[in-house]
Parts: C-alpha cells; structure tokens; sequence
C-alpha cells in the first residue's frame, strides 16, 4: 500500500510567506491576522488531509475466482476511517481489468465509521482478468490537500467458455473393441470377459460359460468387459486467415465453445483427452484425465487468440506425437482442403477422424462449407456442419455463478431454488 498527500495550488502558503514577510518590514495587525488566518487555515487543512491520509482504508471482497461466461460477479467493499476527521468526499477508483464492470463510486464516511457496499457485474467475455487494485482519492474539506491511498491487492478472475449440449455431435470410436482402458457400464462390450456370475432372466444363451455350468451344476454366465475408453485429441483450428465474422459471433468463439463442450464431454465420459490448437501461441496439451489437466485445458481455451500456423502445418507437426487407435476431433471453418492431406496420413496410421466443419457463411462470409463437407462425405470421413445459430442458443450463455433461483410457491410467497453457490467471501491479494 502506498498513501500520499500533495497540495491543489501553492497560492495559500504563498500568501502566508508573503504576510509574514510584510508583518516582519512592516508590523501591523492586518498582516498578523492574515497569517494567522490563512496559516491557521493551511495547518487545519494538513493536518486533516494527513489523519485520511494515514487512517482510510479499504477492504475488497469477492465470492469466487473463477466463473463461466454469463455468471455474475459479486463483490463487498469496506471502507474504514479509523481517524479522528470524516472525509466529506471519497472517490473509490477500481482499476479491474474486466469488461463491463466498474467498481467505481464516490462516497463520504465520518471519524471512526466503517460502510460497506455491494457491487454486482455479469462475467461478458471469457479470458483471465485482474480484480483490483484500488485507489482512494479524497481530500479535507476546504480543498487545500488531496489524498490518495493507493491499495494494489488484485486477484486473477478465470471466466471460462460456456460448456453446451451438442447431442448432434457423435465422435467416432478409435481403435478395436478389447483395446484400450477398460470402461465400466458401457452399451457396448468386448469380447473379454472379466469373470462369471448366475445366469439371471433374460441374460443372452450365448453368454453362459459352459464349464463353470458343468462344474457348479448351476447356470453361470460371462459378465464381459466394456468397449474401451480411447484417447481424444481435440485440434481447434485458429487459424486468423480462416476465421469469419466479429467479437462474440465469430467462427472463433464458435469453435471454443465447441471445443470446451467436448473436453467436458470426453472427461466426464473417462476419455484422457488431448488439446491442440493454433492461436497466438500454439496450445498442446497430451491426453490426461485428472481436474488439474481440465483446469489447464480450459484456462487455454479461455484465454486463446487467433494466430498465424495453418490446420495443415498444425496437423503435420501433430502427426508423429498422435498414439495409434485414438481418435482426433478436428474443429475448423477452414473450407480449403490442403488439411485433408495430412489428416488422411492420420487415418491411415488408424487413428480415427471426426471433423466439426464450422460454416463461414453463417457468419457473413461469402464462402460456404458445402463444398468441403460433400469431399469429406465422398471420403467416408464423419463431418458436422455448425453454424453461428448455435452462439444465439440460451446454452450459450449459461452462466449461474453468483445468481439466485427462485421458485413461486402457491401462497405467492418466493422461495430460493438454489443459492449462488459458495457464499463466503475472500479477501483479494
């Protein structure tokens, strides 16, 4: 923390020199009772700008540090005068970096008082940004000092992609069945078998292990293992030349929320998902399953630019670090198709290709995805056309951090559905 305290205008100890001078040549009672008034008046001023200088304070809360786009952020201000002069004025200046939120205002507070404030703000934008710090500006009453007390304690806030539903995105399967980690409750089985237990109604004939039938002289049948849990590589194109349209609807935006929709989907699934992606600085994270790698993952994706490295360039240098049997989800608005030659060395290396082909001309771009999805249809390879009307969906914006729900009983009374989770607050620095 830093305080200091600095004149508006030199005029008044000017004047007061100037008095004193002409008391000392020529001795008078004007002269006298205008250094005692105008220096009387420039001590009371220093000495209450001094006592602010020394006693305000200030205390900045928040709920949380981390948010998604959409939710909203919540922050308690205390601000303390434990001195023995109020301060008639105090200007709070926030110098957060989030978009859309200041914590800014002007307020006044007497000799050892305490208020405390809330100021609310709705998380726009993903990215990593800076909460705090603050500098109180004030000053005494009649105007001669001005104050300022510099407070540096910040906090970084991480505001997340939105995560979405994309039930219409099925990613192809990598490797054989009975290859790969084993993955419990799977619709689709193996042809392992993890051990036997009674036959139970309605069980398959084919499944019964003879020799255990024969040898307990009681039906057993085979409890078979489920279709492994393959890796997933997830390769966003951001790519700047290949992007179309602005800010929040751009092909950019569009591919992080799909991106992020799918590492969570993978995750939760018990996938170990990869990332790579081309932005300002190339992304590459190897395939994990753990809620440090997924924290890693998104803080990349919350925080990605666009960059200069091609899909075709990204895909080749990937290439030799892929595992065989895995599958990679290529996200891209790329409607060129020299990509497709090193995806193709992918395929026949067996790693199996999703393509999530985002559509330029929703975004007001005249080239269109048609062309580039019918050569991937011709080549067998899985492709999902998505076009901006996914950024207007309500998922997009889900955020619910910091907000109630409410639920209207019968009587009229309203009733809290569900609080703002964590409620506790945390000092910043």
């Amino acid at each position: 923390m830093s305080a200091r305290m600095r004149p508006n205008s030199l005029l008044l100890p000017l004047l007061t020199l100037g008095a004193l001078v002409m008391q000392f040549i020529d001795p008078s009672k004007v002269w006298q009772a205008m250094v005692v008034a105008l220096g009387g008046t420039w001590l009371i001023g220093w000495l209450w700008a001094r006592s602010l200088r020394n006693h305000l304070r200030l205390t900045r809360e928040v709920r949380f540090t981390w948010a998604q786009v959409g939710d909203k952020l919540e922050e308690q201000f205390t601000l303390t005068n434990d001195g023995l002069t109020p301060a008639t004025w105090v200007e709070v200046v926030d110098h957060s970096t989030l978009p859309d939120y200041s914590a800014g205002r002007a307020i006044g507070i007497g000799n050892n008082e305490s208020n405390t404030w809330h100021t609310n703000g709705v998380c726009t934008q993903r990215g990593v940004y800076t909460l705090g710090g603050t500098t109180l500006r004030s000053g005494d009453p009649l105007g001669i000092f001005n104050v300022e007390v510099h407070q540096p304690e910040s906090t970084d806030l991480t505001v997340l992609p939105p995560v979405v539903p994309l039930p219409m995105v099925e990613i192809t399967p990598g490797g054989w069945l009975g290859d790969g980690r084993p993955r419990p409750n799977s619709p689709e089985k193996t042809v392992n078998a993890l051990t036997v237990h009674e036959y139970q109604h309605g069980e398959p004939v084919k499944l019964i292990h003879w020799a255990t039938t024969a040898r307990r002289n009681q039906i057993f049948t085979r409890v078979m293992d489920g279709s492994p849990a393959n890796d997933w590589w997830i390769v966003l194109d951001a790519d700047a030349n290949a992007q179309a349209g602005h800010g929040w609807e751009s092909t950019l935006e569009l591919g992080i929320i799909l991106a992020t929709s799918l590492v969570d989907r993978g995750l939760r699934a018990r996938h170990s998902v990869g990332f790579l992606a081309s932005g300002d600085q190339t992304v590459w994270l190897k395939p994990e399953q753990n809620e440090n790698h997924r924290s890693q993952i998104m803080r990349g994706l919350a925080t990605l630019k666009a960059g200069n490295l091609p899909l075709s360039d990204l895909l080749e240098r990937a290439g030799p670090t892929l595992g065989q049997r895995t599958s990679i989800i290529v996200i891209t608005p790329c409607i060129a198709s020299d990509w497709l030659t090193p995806l193709t060395h992918l395929i026949w290396r067996g790693i199996s290709p999703t393509v999530l082909l985002m559509d330029p001309a929703s975004f007001g771009s005249p080239n269109r995805a048609d062309a580039l999805a019918q050569v991937l249809a011709r080549n067998g390879i899985p492709r999902f056309v998505l076009d901006k009307s996914l950024l207007l969906r309500p998922e997009a914006r889900p955020g619910w951090r910091g907000q109630w729900e409410w639920r209207i009983m019968p009587t009229g009374k309203a009733v809290s559905a569900r609080p703002p989770g964590d409620m506790s607050w945390r000092k910043l620095g």
